[in-house]
């Protein structure tokens, strides 16, 4: 589709100087970072099927859906019109269309169907680019890509269900998964009194001739509509053990799902988010007996993966936004991408949205590896980093590139507050910030290759930049000091997602953008505000590899 040509026949005036209608995108061959980056990280074999997936997903077509999706919200239809109690949530048409355009294209399971072939990196880019025009669908996609892992712990589950997530087509019906094409799965894990600290949960499940019936109350159970979900519950003096709670149950009955109200929420608003009572409510328990966190912990690493590609693809769309406002609008003779000043803030947020794609793809790659000790243990305190870093930068960059559009970035027709409104949700999602650092301390204390992981991949790229060369001793001497580490956890975990950022960079990124990152991130009158890149960066030539082709 060729961008539409405004035509102004106005009584008083003609329109000039308004940048034209963007028309479709293409979200991988536009994007030369995420290319040069899947290729980096092992997943080139992949490059057809992300073609095709960012062409469709970057169409103009799409972000109009992704638009209608979240005007017209979902709505929640508790009973029928006979007065029968369905406990169903109905959704706009164009978040079907989306949910079918994300499943068809394997955006909820592209790394099971690649396993051992780079198929995280694979999965961790069409997150990318598929959360560029819409992230509330893309909540069941990481859910049902993420608990995968945990399925695996009861093999009698997983051989039923499996197949079924492994499925490419959308099937919208509210019926028993038996009749099915395909089926999503969700989780429920939060309730009022603990929030973060599941531990604190007080849903109690009792068993029943084939399984467990749950009682409780959880206070976030988003994509309702899904098929199945885990929930945590406790079980008689065993502890917190890991449920499979179908929305149907065996008999063909519906299950004793009870939502009591929808969440009416600042942003992911094309997604359904709701409070939910159980009662005598039927699941199947997945892994052992009270050991429900471990088990689900394993669906919550995928997803702090998704998150950090989620935010960093957000990143990205807010960027393209900025430079097609900035090249087409003019001030004081020049156009505003060749103003000093804004070539300063664009190329400073090229440099921070190619830096999370570059540290969330190695996060991936070490994710497909996991058969290797090394990798594991970068994997498990890299992951919690990127997810902690990414989601903190990704509101920054956002709010930074609606300043650049001014007033028309602040009005609804644009992309923009929709990107606002979905910048801060996955620094919240699976641990905040405080959670994240947490967990790093934990992989720091009981991964005994954690720490050496973390500083052999730091090590390759000693001497490439003194900054880093700095950085990376400065990382070194924090995690040594254990005098007080908890309060200072943050800051450990903010410096070990910079180090690594550096080390990809330096060793695998274009010279331009790595010098830009290690002489401003590195260097020690650094205070994160964007546009404040030091002299002597290239700002053309990192505008130039961030602009759409």
């Amino acid at each position: 589709m060729k961008p539409r040509k405004p035509i102004a026949q106005l009584p008083t005036h003609e329109v000039v100087n308004m940048p034209p209608h963007m028309g479709d995108q293409d979200l991988w061959q536009d994007d030369r970072s995420v290319r040069h980056w899947t290729k980096i990280q092992g997943g080139a074999g992949h490059a057809d099927h992300l073609a095709n997936a960012g062409q469709l997903a970057g169409l103009d077509e799409t972000f109009e859906k992704a638009g209608q999706a979240n005007r017209h919200g979902p709505e929640l239809r508790a009973f029928d019109r006979h007065g029968m109690r369905i406990n169903a949530v109905e959704f706009h048409p164009a978040y079907h269309d989306l949910m079918d355009l994300a499943i068809s294209n394997k955006a909820h399971n592209f790394a099971w169907h690649h396993e051992g072939n780079a198929g995280h990196v694979g999965q961790s880019v069409l997150t990318y680019m598929f959360s560029q025009p819409e992230g509330g669908v893309m909540c069941p996609m990481a859910m049902t890509y993420s608990v995968v892992p945990s399925l695996r712990m009861a093999p009698v589950v997983a051989q039923e269900w499996l197949p079924r997530i492994m499925s490419t087509q959308y099937d919208r019906r509210d019926i028993p998964v038996e009749e099915k094409t395909g089926a999503m799965i969700g989780m429920f894990m939060t309730e009022k009194q603990g929030g973060s600290d599941v531990r604190a949960n007080s849903t109690v499940a009792v068993p029943t001739g084939d399984g467990y019936l749950l009682t409780g109350h959880k206070f976030f159970c988003s994509a309702p509509m899904c098929d199945a979900f885990l929930v945590l519950a406790h079980t008689d003096g065993m502890g917190i053990s890991c449920f499979l709670v179908p929305r149907w149950r065996l008999d063909g009955t519906r299950n004793n799902l009870f939502i009591q109200r929808m969440k009416d929420k600042l942003g992911n608003r094309s997604n359904a988010s709701t409070e939910m009572e159980f009662q005598d409510t039927y699941g199947v328990m997945v892994g052992e007996e009270g050991r429900g966190i471990r088990t689900i912990i394993e669906m919550v690493i995928g997803n702090r993966l998704y998150c950090a590609m989620s935010s960093a693809g957000i990143m990205r769309q807010a960027l393209v936004q900025a430079l097609h406002h900035t090249s087409h609008r003019s001030a004081f003779q020049k156009r505003l991408v060749q103003q000093p000043l804004m070539q300063n803030v664009l190329a400073d947020m090229a440099v921070e949205t190619e830096a999370a794609l570059a540290l969330g793809l190695r996060v991936a790659r070490a994710m497909d590896n996991f058969n290797d000790p090394a990798e594991a243990a970068l994997a498990r305190i890299a992951t919690a980093a990127a997810k902690y870093w990414n989601t903190k930068r990704c509101p920054s960059l956002v709010v930074e590139a609606l300043e650049c559009h001014g007033g028309p970035g602040y009005v609804e027709e644009s992309v923009m507050p929709r990107l606002y409104r979905e910048a801060p949700l996955n620094s919240i999602w699976e641990g905040s910030g405080n959670v994240m650092g947490l967990d790093v301390m934990r992989a720091m204390g009981r991964e005994a290759e954690a720490i050496p992981a973390l500083m052999t991949e730091l090590e390759k790229a000693r001497g490439n930049h003194p900054n880093l060369d700095r950085a990376i001793d400065d990382l070194r001497d924090e995690m040594t000091d254990t005098d007080g580490i908890e309060g200072r956890m943050r800051m450990i975990t903010e410096l070990i997602a910079l180090t690594l950022q550096g080390a990809l960079l330096t060793s695998h990124g274009p010279p331009e953008v790595a010098e830009a990152f290690c002489a401003s991130r590195l260097a020690a009158r650094y205070r994160g505000a964007f546009g404040t890149l030091p002299p002597g960066c290239d700002l053309d030539a990192i505008i130039t590899r961030a602009l759409p082709n």
